[in-house]
């Protein structure tokens, strides 16, 4: 299937790094409005430069649009390429706000075509086995989810508007500060909750600017912190928290009655997921264990050892991942988009579900747009795991 790239930045290039995995997925043509930038990309990634927008997408080769432009124009590019009949795999999220994202999914619909939306880790090796955990009843009946991705105080002093990747694209600081953190890293965790747990029902949040101040001017910089606590069906309550202050912490626990589930790193599709038994037989043994470790002083002392087994991994197909630092196969998702245009299914990444985390995000950035309202209005089907 045929595949053009709008938007030829910095996260381009994590696609094409794992584009080659799929055999079935060619990249056809690209455009970027930045002429550099696209000449760039070109060189770095052989492929047609289109001179405009509107040359791509009356491209009648290309079949499906990978919208990888900056947030503020997910929604229009998106858009234009459903009215002139592409599918479209949009980087996250859908759009800058929910009744937006809403217009997208029904303008999907009423083409009748497909509309996908990053992140797909849910499809990666760990999420599935955190799925297969609960429906195995690995730990009873979930009660609480702990969820972080906090990725440290990256700016002033790492200076990340010098990062570039290695088609010389430079990571979009100024785009990243005022869009915001939780735009930006929320949906990696919402995802596998929909997955795990359906659609939330209610959302309570608290979002601040703690550091107004990042080293490079913008208009307008978005909040670095949110912190909020969402309700699902059957009673499970998460605290998911995004942060660029707390040192990095990507990782997830799930509590049930009879265990916890543990990943560490969400952001790595192959991150062991760890599971220990509440209360644990171990107890005893642990106490007088953290007890040595006291009194001899043992590197890591001030935190206490607990006894955790690893859960046996679920093996999915990959196209490999990015590099050693992003450990992620980017192009599993547009790989489940064209296997469900091919196999005329509904795509696991569909495009209620990304209404759903717009409107998630969106009130866990800025609950002063909605006030006393925590009722969540939008809804999916419930998505398939890849393994039964």
């Amino acid at each position: 299937m045929n595949l053009a790239i709008v938007g030829c930045g910095y996260v381009a290039d994590f696609y094409c790094r794992t584009l080659g995995g799929y055999p079935d997925l060619k990249l056809v043509s690209a455009y970027d409005r930045d002429a550099a930038q696209l000449e760039r990309f070109g060189a770095h990634w052989p492929t047609r430069r289109a001179s405009s927008l509107d040359a791509l997408l009356s491209d009648p080769s290309i079949h499906i649009v990978l919208n990888l432009t900056n947030p503020r124009s997910h929604d229009a590019v998106t858009q234009a390429a459903l009215q002139a009949g592409k599918h479209v795999y949009s980087e996250k999220p859908l759009a800058m706000n929910a009744a937006r994202a809403r217009e997208l999914v029904d303008l999907a619909r009423q083409q009748g075509l497909y509309l996908a939306s990053a992140p797909c880790s849910l499809l990666g090796p760990t999420a599935q086995t955190v799925w297969k955990a609960l429906r195995d009843n690995a730990i009873g009946k979930p009660r609480l989810v702990y969820a972080n991705f906090d990725s440290g105080m990256i700016a002033p002093v790492l200076k990340p508007w010098q990062w570039r990747n290695s088609a010389g694209a430079y990571w979009p600081a100024k785009d990243e500060f005022e869009i915001g953190a939780t735009y930006e890293h929320a949906g990696y965790l919402l995802t596998w909750l929909a997955a795990f747990f359906g659609p939330a029902r209610r959302v309570t949040s608290f979002a601040a600017t703690l550091l107004a101040d990042k080293g490079i001017a913008v208009e307008h910089m978005a909040p670095d912190l949110t912190v909020g606590c969402l309700e699902y069906e059957g009673g499970v309550v998460t605290r998911l928290t995004n942060s660029l202050v707390a040192p990095e912490d990507r990782s997830l626990m799930i509590v049930g009655d009879g265990g916890v589930l543990k990943v560490k790193n969400v952001r790595d599709d192959s991150a062991p997921v760890y599971i220990r038994p509440v209360p644990s037989k171990s107890a005893g043994l642990e106490r007088r264990i953290n007890a040595l470790r006291a009194a001899l002083k043992w590197p890591g002392y001030e935190t206490e050892w607990h006894r955790w087994r690893r859960y046996p991994m679920t093996h999915v197909k990959s196209g490999g991942i990015a590099d050693r630092e992003k450990p992620v196969d980017f192009c599993r998702g547009v790989a489940e988009l064209a296997e469900a245009i091919a196999q005329k299914r509904p795509c696991r990444l569909s495009a209620e579900l990304g209404w759903h985390i717009n409107e998630l995000i969106e009130r866990l950035q800025y609950p002063e747009r909605f006030g006393d309202k925590r009722e969540v209005a939008s809804r999916f089907e419930p998505i398939s795991p890849l393994t039964a």
